[in-house]
């Protein structure tokens, strides 16, 4: 029977990740209940810089029915276990944030409390070595294990993930228009959004319109002026240099943030290269010396030319506005340091999903979608923040700001109760567990002075039994596991992959 309800026509503004991350999950999805037409030019580029991710892109995936081996060889991914922070607590220091579970909890109490009641017992084995995520990254090995075993996401080339995606989504029936937008015509009645207009005069009529036009935001801001709140006081970088260099050796399991002076740089291994960058503060760095500090500090033949990127941290108040939805750039911006910008898309499009209106859009459905995108974004800002917060270092300027900067009540409620408790509760599905905070404050130099009275149930050969046992069966099993080059080798090996590892 012939359905009552017309097809859904969603216009897709832009193209890059965000762009073909909706077009090609929407046509997958909705099949012919949407009819989706995505509009990009070729001659505007793409941020193209997102090449770290977390592991609900694994989830994303899955859910798309892709291929992992076929994705991972099409974009030239490695696998990630987590990111090693170098000198963020007092510049020289160095801690992991793994994607892993570290231990064993009790519904009660964290592993946390068992490690820090054990260290009062007298047992001095690092909190690290309890977990098999950053003791496999930390010795390059990597594979997949029965039951999910290892917890993992992706190094990947987000150029060429959209190619990757736009395939799909053309195949799903979603249509390509080439063009530059040069108008976003506004119903005279209602304020939605009625159509984009192009260069060339084509007018692209939609019921919903999907804003992926990256930092400018053409119809969220610029047309709809959803409005913008600025968190630079609390994430006060707003500068960035990438470009990519010949890989050195095997690629290793994990992305690096390293701190400088005035922020801080990345280096992500792919198969075919590393990506590199520096992010930093322009109130305490100019752009030739960040240039010079990057080029200084690369491994390998530099093989692109720099990419100069401006950016404001913070988030845009309404993420849908009438008939128009932010997706990536265009809904806000945080820096980099934890990977979060290709999850803030993921999130924003299968929320959407969820939320599809029948017919017209409900405002119900709006309130709501704005209502959790921004708990997301809230919750992001707040876990960026404490890496900047919770610091001894006072060696810059830039580094003293940050230390004695005012904090959000959310993030100094929670530093507070996990110093004071070794406690951490997470809200509303927040996206970082609770052993990340634990691995970040700790590794920031925030240390429980207490912890649950739970512990304290086991005598001391229980206690030693339980540690010993997780420890040696972290060791076990990472001793079982590939080197992590050799295993994407034999995976998922593109063409052009030649750095390999050895058993």
């Amino acid at each position: 029977m012939r359905s009552e309800h017309p097809i859904k026509r969603i216009v897709v503004a832009g193209g890059g990740t965000g762009g073909w991350m909706a077009a090609a999950a929407i046509a997958r999805t909705m099949g012919r209940a949407a009819q989706v037409t995505l509009v990009e030019s070729e001659s505007i580029g793409t941020v193209g810089v997102g090449e770290s991710t977390i592991p609900p892109l694994v989830t994303y995936n899955r859910l798309l029915g892709i291929n992992e081996a076929e994705f991972m060889r099409a974009t030239n991914a490695t696998f990630k276990l987590g990111i090693l922070f170098d000198g963020w607590k007092n510049g020289s220091d160095r801690y992991f944030h793994s994607f892993g579970l570290t231990g064993r909890d009790h519904w009660a109490a964290g592993f946390q409390h068992y490690w820090l009641y054990g260290r009062e017992r007298g047992h001095e084995a690092s909190y690290d070595d309890y977990c098999l995520e950053l003791v496999a990254a930390m010795d390059g090995k990597f594979a997949h294990l029965p039951d999910n075993g290892m917890n993992y996401a992706y190094q990947l080339d987000s150029t060429l993930y959209a190619k990757f995606l736009r395939t799909m989504a053309e195949g799903d029936g979603a249509v390509r228009i080439e063009g530059k937008i040069a108008q976003v015509e506004l119903d005279g009645e209602s304020g939605d959004v009625a159509a984009l207009v192009l260069d060339r005069g084509d007018r692209i009529e939609g019921d919903l319109f999907l804003d992926c036009t990256g930092f400018r935001a053409l119809l969220i801001d610029q047309a709809l002026h959803a409005g913008f709140d600025d968190w630079t006081h609390w994430l006060p970088c707003d500068s960035a240099i990438a470009l990519q260099t010949e890989n050195v050796g095997p690629p290793v399991p994990y992305t690096r943030a390293m701190a400088h002076d005035a922020g801080w740089q990345w280096r992500i291994p792919l198969q075919h290269r590393i990506g590199n960058g520096l992010v930093w503060c322009s109130r305490y760095l100019d752009r030739d010396a960040a240039l010079d500090r990057l080029l200084g500090n690369v491994e390998g033949k530099v093989l692109t030319e720099p990419n100069h990127l401006r950016f404001t941290s913070g988030v845009r108040r309404r993420q849908w506005y009438r008939n128009c939805i932010a997706i990536g750039l265009s809904g806000g911006f945080m820096e980099p340091l934890e990977s979060t910008s290709i999850h803030l898309i993921q999130r924003a499009v299968l929320r959407l999903i969820r939320m599809m209106p029948l017919g017209p859009v409900n405002p119900s459905d709006v309130a709501e979608f704005n209502e959790q995108q921004m708990q997301d974004m809230l919750q992001i800002r707040d876990f960026l923040i404490l890496h900047y917060k919770a610091t001894e270092r006072r060696d810059s300027p830039f580094w003293r700001q940050c230390a004695s900067m005012s904090v959000p009540d959310t993030l100094a409620q929670k530093m507070e109760l996990f110093r004071e408790t070794g406690r951490v509760f997470r809200r509303n599905e927040e996206l970082f567990a609770e052993n990340s905070w634990v691995q970040v404050m700790m590794g920031q130099g925030i240390m429980p002075r207490s912890w649950h009275p739970i512990a304290a149930k086991l005598y001391d050969d229980d206690l030693g039994r339980l540690l010993t046992t997780v420890r040696d069966g972290v060791v076990r099993t990472v001793a079982t596991l590939p080197a992590h080059g050799t295993y994407v080798a034999r995976y998922c090996g593109a063409a052009t992959n030649a750095a390999t590892g050895t058993d």
